[in-house]
């Protein structure tokens, strides 16, 4: 752990999971975090209460006794994003002193941030790419994730720097792909949870408890992911699809029809036509493509 060098200095507005799991870390990175800012008082009096250092707990109306710290990372809801951007630049249109901005959105850009950048703030953002559901457990989550940084030069170099003390990797994208990129990262990270919560929906069909359901599959889930580690999506592919078995998707098909889980039959017809290609990227026949695909499409319901 770093020693606490106080010379980086930080507010936080926005004092929910990810806002306090990043508190956390920075504080234990040497960071001065002066201010966390929570819609609630008492939520931001918790937040504060969990550092080593003396952090003001503010509400999101007092954004005006903010002090001047180097940063203000603002990690609210995206949209109370652009409001937080219009109050700051209010509350330190006077002040001689102007930092840096970050927000914490995976959707937007630093565009949201204009109100800021035409003070002369510099302004960017840092989104990381991991999944916090508890502030205390995800503080420890930042090392070794990657950010997304986006935004002008300063800003950028403030967000690696941030990223680098926080033990993080980070990469950077074109401020027009951001919500594209959002979008992938709740496809490998949101989808797959929804995809688990409607497989452990399937097999409590079949009469298990959803309790029995996810720990008979979270093995199977872990040995995907460790594939995945490894191999491209092609190589990585196992099971009915990755074999051309026809016959098993028929009593698939059939069996999600009698089930009568309407949701679990759209999902396995659209990602069964994705695992097609797979299977012919990693090398399936043509016909056996074409069979299972127009058994995939077909419009029988």
């Amino acid at each position: 752990m770093p020693p606490k060098h106080f010379t980086k200095t930080i507010s936080i507005i926005g004092a929910g999971r990810l806002g306090t799991a990043l508190a956390i870390a920075l504080d234990s990175r040497g960071y001065d975090v002066q201010a966390v800012v929570a819609r609630r008082l008492n939520h931001a009096r918790k937040a504060a209460r969990s550092l080593s250092c003396n952090s003001r707990a503010l509400r999101e109306g007092q954004l005006g006794d903010l002090p001047d710290s180097n940063l203000f990372l603002i990690s609210t809801p995206d949209d109370a994003i652009n409001a937080v951007a219009a109050q700051l630049k209010v509350a330190k249109e006077n002040s001689g002193r102007k930092g840096t901005v970050l927000h914490t959105s995976g959707a937007l850009s630093s565009a949201v941030l204009d109100p800021l950048a035409e003070l002369g703030f510099h302004t960017g953002s840092l989104h990381p790419l991991v999944s916090i559901s508890n502030p205390q457990v995800g503080a420890s989550a930042f090392g070794g994730a990657f950010f997304c940084l986006e935004g002008d030069q300063t800003a950028m170099r403030v967000g690696k720097g941030l990223v680098k003390d926080l033990g993080g990797r980070s990469f950077s994208i074109e401020s027009r792909h951001k919500a594209l990129y959002h979008a992938a990262a709740v496809m490998s990270s949101g989808h797959v949870t929804a995809l688990f919560d409607l497989a452990v929906e399937m097999l409590t069909n079949c009469g298990l408890t959803p309790d029995a359901a996810r720990r008979i599959l979270l093995p199977l889930l872990e040995s995907t992911w460790k594939n995945l580690t490894t191999s491209d999506a092609a190589g990585a592919l196992t099971g009915t699809f990755a074999r051309g078995d026809e016959a098993t998707v028929k009593k698939h098909l059939a069996a999600l029809k009698g089930a009568k889980i309407s949701d679990a039959l759209a999902v396995y017809r659209l990602l069964g036509i994705r695992s097609l290609e797979l299977f012919a990227e990693h090398g399936g026949k043509p016909t056996t493509t074409k069979r299972i695909r127009k058994l995939l499409t077909q419009s029988k319901p």
